[in-house]
This record gives C-alpha cells, structure tokens and sequence, in this order.
C-alpha cells in the first residue's frame, strides 16, 4: 500500500507527529506559506471582482517541488496546518500545488499535539473550509490594497521605505493620540492630609486614617497649601473618636485561562517579553519539546485563540489535580465556565492550556530553556488556578470622626484594611495589574468599636500633582487593539514589531512613545485617507470578514466596499498633498574628521547612517552612550549598534580591535560596590562583574555580555545590509 503523506508547516512540527503517526505516513514541511502576491507588483487584479495573482518565492521552489513529488507518491494526502484562517489558507494554497489527477486531500485539524488528539483528527478528517480560506484571502487582499497603494505615496511625499497598513497604522494612530493627550494634559496640584491614631486605651497597632470629608456629609477638596494648613491647624486641635466599623467578608474569583491577548499581557507585566517573544516561545511548547521519558510531545494547546473555552476532559482533569494536590476545600462545588468578552471572538479554539495537567513545571525543569519554561509555568498556573476555589478577603472600614475645639466643622477620615482569610486561587496564581495603584500593600488595623476614643500621634500632609494618562506598553496596547476589534490573535505580536521596525514608535522605559515621523505619517493618513485610522471602521472591516466564514457575506463585496472610498482618496490626496522635506537628526557626535559640527543622521536606500555637513566623512548610525569600554586597550567608548535583525546592542567603537558588546544598555555611573559597568536590563540595574543574585562573587563575564564576530553584524534597523562607509561620499 502507498503510504499516506503528512504536510504541516514546521520542521518541528513533523519531528513531533512522526513519533505518533508510526512508518505508514510520509511527515514533510511546507515551512510557513508556499506561495503569496508577487513583491515586484500589487497582484491584485481589481478590474475582474479583485482576483489575486498567487507566485512561489524563489526560496519555496525547492520546496514545492518536493512536496509535489511526495505528493504523487501518496495515496491520500492530509493537509495538517494550524486550526485558524492563515491555517486553512495555507491548507489550500498546498492543495492547489500539489493536486495531480484525482488526488484524495484530507483536512486534519488538532489543537495541540497529543497522541489521543492527533489519533482523534486522523479518525476525522474533512474537507477544506473554502469559507475560512475566502476569509483570509479577503484579508490578505484588503491589506495589499493599502500597503501597495498609500506606501508609495508616503514615499514620494515623505521618504523611501515608509509604509502603510491597515492595521498598524490605526495601532500607530492610538500611540500618537495617547502621546498628544500627555502633551495637552495639565497638571492639577491637590492635597491629602493623613492621620496616625492608636487606641486612647488597649493595645492594638497604630493606623493610618485619611482625611475624605464633613462627617455630617460632603466630600473635601484640598487645592493648595494654605488650605492645607488651615485644615492641619484645625485637626490637631481636635478630639478623635470612631465612627463606624464595617467588616465583611468579600470574594475574588480567578481570571480565566489564557487566550493569545492576555497571554502576551501577562507575559509582558511578569517577563517582560514582547508578543513576538511570546509567540515564538508558544510556538515551540505547542509544536512538541523532548521531555525525557515520554519524548517529544506537544506541551500546550494551540496559541492563536480568542476563546475562554476548555473541553470537558481536561475540565476533569484539572479538577481532579486540585484536589489531590491543594485539598477539597480549594475545589469549587462545579467547574467554572468563563464567558467571553473579546470583540468580534470566535469559538473555533479552546483556551490556552498545558495539555496535560500533571506535567508540572518543576517536573520539566531539566528540558525547557529558561524561557520556555517560564511561560509554561505561566500558562500551566493560570489554568489550574482558573479552576480553583475563590480567595476570600475580611475588608474592614472605619469611619473616624475629628472634633476640633475651636471650628464649627466636624471632619470624617477614613482607614481600611483588608486581610486574606482563605487564600483560595491565590495560592498558586494571581493576575498582575498595569495600574500601580492596585499593587499597594494594605496597612492592618486594630479591633476598634463605634464611639471608641482615638489619640492622635502626628498629622502628614502631601502635596501631590494629577498624573497625565500612561504611554502604551506592548500589553496596555494589545488590550486596547482587543478590545476595540482591532486585528486578532495572530495579528498582534506582527502590529507591535512593524510600528517598531518602521521607527513610527520607540520605546521608553518599556512603553511606546510615537516619533516625528508616525506623528506626521498619521496626519497625513487621517487628513486624506480617514478610514484606514479610524477604529471604528477599522472594527468594522474586521466583523464583515467573521461574516465570510459564517457564510453571512461574499468576500469580493467585502473587498470592493473597501475598496471604493480607498480609490477615491488616493486620486484626490495624490493632487493635494506636497512634498514633506524631514529635517534632519543631529547626533550628539562631533565628526572625528574635522572635529567641528555634529553628525547628522539621515536615512539613505539602506536605513540610517551618519554624515557630517562640512566634510566628507560618513559611517553607519550608532547611539552614543559616554561610558568607556571596560578592559579596552584603545580607551574605546561603547555606543549602540543595531544588528542584522533589528536589535539594540552596544558595543565598543574600535571594532574590530576590541571585539566588546552587551545586549543592554551601559549607564555612566559605576557599580557601588567593586566600580564595575552597570547595565539597564528591563527595570533592574546589573554590574557587569558583579550581581548582587550571585552574592556578590566576581565572576567570569556574564551571559549579558557577549562576542561580536564580524562589522557585519551591527546593521541599521532597516534588516537591509548598510552601504555605509567612513570616507568619502557617494
């Protein structure tokens, strides 16, 4: 008998399903899409209902042909790709290749891979969902229209290799727009006036009250400094007494298990990794990672998901870890089932879950890399805890009231507390917060009752300023993008790299701050093309194409609807629009040629580099950073590169004599402790030689620093190789 052929889209993937499948089928790899629109042109034919001119890329020739050749060989093919539109897009782009005569194309979809799983969707194949496949084509065709048609114009009116998207530009328009509101904002000074009490008579700890208002009611405003100081005059004259006591217990119920937006979220709050980090990683946890005993198996269920739903055995499964482990009274009397609340969410998937609950993360501790197992433990926590008994608090409020002898007013302050009577959830897991405010520990109290005497031991009052709204970061940003239906779970971590790889935003302590040219792109857009920015309209497109897998909508009307206003604009704004002439970025460099102005940067075919006004010298762009290069014999200074792929590093400046990078970025001021490097990593300082995780111990140099082999690995930010030379110009 012929055997049956297997495609699916990585290598790892294949390496996985081999081991279940056994020696009757054929595993190969398409590696990602097989074919797509031609670069050189917009393969779009939109005279005749916006037909799409599908090519193999030179690099996927080799490929196809394999695969067709594996193809004929077969007796039945199963196209195995990913359970989600670019999934069955790339499905039937292989059938479409491959297909020779009468050849029998099975569909296969599994959400993780398991052996039971994988044996479950070879006993139940189907045919191709031509709906899903119209759906990402629509998709794929929308964003060409625009990335094809307004890019060229950003180039001519502003400069070369800028772009325009569909998506991303709506993400850089939020950016600007969060960015304009911090500008506009103005500060508002105001006051807060604290009291420390303890008990006229018995022990019990001292307490903090605030002061909030009138006791006979109203609320009090403190706007300056003299009103404060009256106020202070006027309580620390007064008589202290409680009030009111209310306790009662309240409830906290876990967050649900993950899907791919609130998988990027916390991974960002907990980790500090970008969506596109945590795709990867995902990536290869669901593909399959060799766990010892039981080989290579697929660790966690598919990661491109925006549902909350958990099938029922692994409902049982979870529940059943609980008890055993945690004990019944951290098992809830029914399991929970989470509702859902993403805009425009599909119930094609289940959550993100470990596919096997008893597989705990300590017990793979030797197999993953630390990132990949700090994910899993992630993923495996907030699953298990989801499932878990809610954590009960015993919140305690206190009403104090304050009666000063010489004022007619009567004031009311305010303590509260709160302590965890039954940790529940909390045990294991707990979701961490984007606002600060909610990470604040809680003051305890003492057992006070009404009409009880207080005295009063010291009186602090605190100026403060109102706060401008907060910049992005990557998971206050995938939160915003979700919740308005801006893209879907496999579109989020490609929005968030393309902003920052087009330099339309940067980052600032870890947050997103728009530069001059996303600001002036985004003018540009939204003064002549103001659907392509607009989130509601943007949310729209994304509705109308649900409706073409659910058969509700033709994907050529969808397209043309789009389409129509598109082409309007772009006659218009190609007549009206001037040439924008960006100046220049000065550097903080002065040309080490004729040590007289500062390098300029500007951006050439190639991405940045750097040249001075006056003289004729010229090298590729680097970020100064005034720290000397540790150890180095021509007394080099480190500044900061980009590499082939786009990422920040520093290194020294007279590579290749001294061959000395890092991955973060050096500060001025030496380590307090042997005046050592320090380094920025994330939100934390490290000394070079020396870490305070290590005990303080000189060690050889750590992980963070590095050896660079070759000048060709400091490449500008366009992953274009720089033509960029010291010398002359031209």
């Amino acid at each position: 008998m012929k055997k049956s052929l297997v495609i699916v889209e990585s290598p790892a993937k294949a390496r996985t399903l081999s081991k279940m499948l056994g020696t009757s089928y054929v595993i190969k790899a398409s590696m990602g899409h097989v074919r797509d629109l031609p670069k050189s042109s917009l393969g779009v034919d939109v005279e005749h209902d916006f037909e799409p001119k599908y090519v193999v890329s030179r690099d996927k020739s080799q490929t196809v042909k394999d695969l067709k050749g594996a193809a004929a060989k077969a007796g039945i093919v199963y196209l195995a790709t990913d359970p989600d539109r670019e999934g069955e897009a790339i499905a039937w782009h292989l059938a479409q290749l491959t297909e020779s005569g009468t050849k029998s194309f099975k569909r296969v979809v599994f959400h993780e891979i398991t052996a039971s799983a994988i044996k479950d969707a070879f006993a139940h194949p189907r045919e191709l969902n031509l709906r899903m496949v119209n759906a990402q084509q629509a998709r794929r065709i929308l964003d060409r229209l625009v990335g094809y048609q307004i890019s060229p114009l950003l180039w001519r009116k502003i400069r070369r290799g800028l772009s325009a998207g569909r998506v991303q530009s709506v993400a850089v328009k939020i950016v600007v727009d969060r960015e304009r509101e911090i500008e506009a904002f103005k500060p508002q000074e105001y006051w807060t006036i604290e009291a420390k009490l303890k008990k006229t008579k018995g022990a019990g700890p001292n307490f903090q009250a605030t002061l909030i208002g009138f006791a006979a009611g109203g609320k009090i405003s403190i706007p300056n400094k003299k009103m404060a100081d009256a106020l202070l005059e006027e309580l620390d004259s007064a008589a202290y007494a409680v009030l009111k006591v209310t306790t009662k217990n309240t409830k906290r119920s876990p967050a649900p298990p993950f899907i791919t937006s609130t998988l990027q979220q916390e991974a960002w709050r907990r980790h500090h990794f970008t969506a596109k980090k945590t795709m990867a990683l995902a990536q290869q946890l669901y593909e399959g990672l060799n766990t010892g005993v039981e080989g290579e198996v697929g660790l966690i269920t598919y990661m491109r998901t925006d549902s909350t739903h958990i099938a029922k055995e692994a409902l049982a499964e979870t529940r059943e870890f609980i008890k055993s482990k945690y004990g019944a009274e951290y098992l809830p009397e029914r399991p929970r089932v989470y509702a859902r609340k993403v805009k425009g969410a599909q119930e094609a998937h289940e959550a993100i879950r470990p596919t096997r609950i008893d597989r705990e993360p300590s017990n793979l501790k030797p197999y993953l890399t630390n990132d990949q197992l700090r994910l899993y433990q992630l993923i495996w926590q907030r699953m298990v805890a989801s499932q878990m008994a809610e954590a009960v608090f015993e919140n305690t409020a206190v009403d104090v009231e304050a009666k000063p002898k010489t004022a007619k007013n009567r004031y009311l302050l305010h303590a509260t507390c709160s302590v965890n009577v039954f940790p529940g959830f909390i045990a294991l897991y707990a979701e961490q917060k984007d606002d600060e405010d909610d990470k604040l520990p809680l003051a305890s109290l003492p057992k006070l009752i009404k009409g009880e005497a207080l005295t009063l031991l010291g009186l602090t009052p605190t100026q403060s300023f109102t706060k401008p709204p907060s910049r992005y970061t990557e998971a206050t940003l995938i939160k915003i993008l979700e919740q308005n239906g801006i893209g879907r779970p496999s579109t989020y971590a490609p929005i968030l790299s393309t902003i920052l790889d087009r330099e339309y935003v940067i980052k600032e302590a870890g947050a997103f701050k728009p530069t001059e040219l996303g600001e002036l792109v985004t003018d540009l857009l939204a003064n002549n093309f103001s659907d392509i920015v607009n989130i509601d309209y943007t949310a729209r497109i994304e509705d109308e194409l649900d409706k073409i897998v659910s058969d509700a909508e033709d994907w050529v009307r969808v397209v043309r609807g789009f389409y129509g206003p598109l082409e309007d604009n772009l006659s218009r704004a190609s007549e009206s629009i001037e040439k924008i002439e960006l100046a220049p970025e000065v550097s903080e460099d002065i040309c080490p040629q004729c040590n007289k102005e500062k390098l300029l940067v500007k951006v050439g075919r190639y991405g940045k580099y750097m040249e001075c006004p006056t003289c004729i010298f010229r090298q590729s762009f680097r970020i100064s950073t005034g720290v000397p290069c540790p150890g180095c014999p021509e007394q080099g200074m480190l500044v900061g590169r980009y590499s082939k792929k786009g990422k920040l590093f520093y290194g020294c400046d007279k590579f290749p004599k001294h061959k000395f990078a890092l991955n973060y970025r050096p500060l001025m001021e030496p380590c307090p402790k042997c005046g050592g490097l320090l380094m920025e990593a994330g939100k934390q300082v490290r000394c070079y030689e020396c870490s305070k995780r290590r005990g303080g111990k000189h060690n050889a140099p750590p992980p963070l620093g590095r050896q660079v082999r070759s000048a060709s690995k400091a490449r500008p930010a366009s992953k274009k190789p720089s033509r960029a030379r010291v010398g002359k110009k031209g």
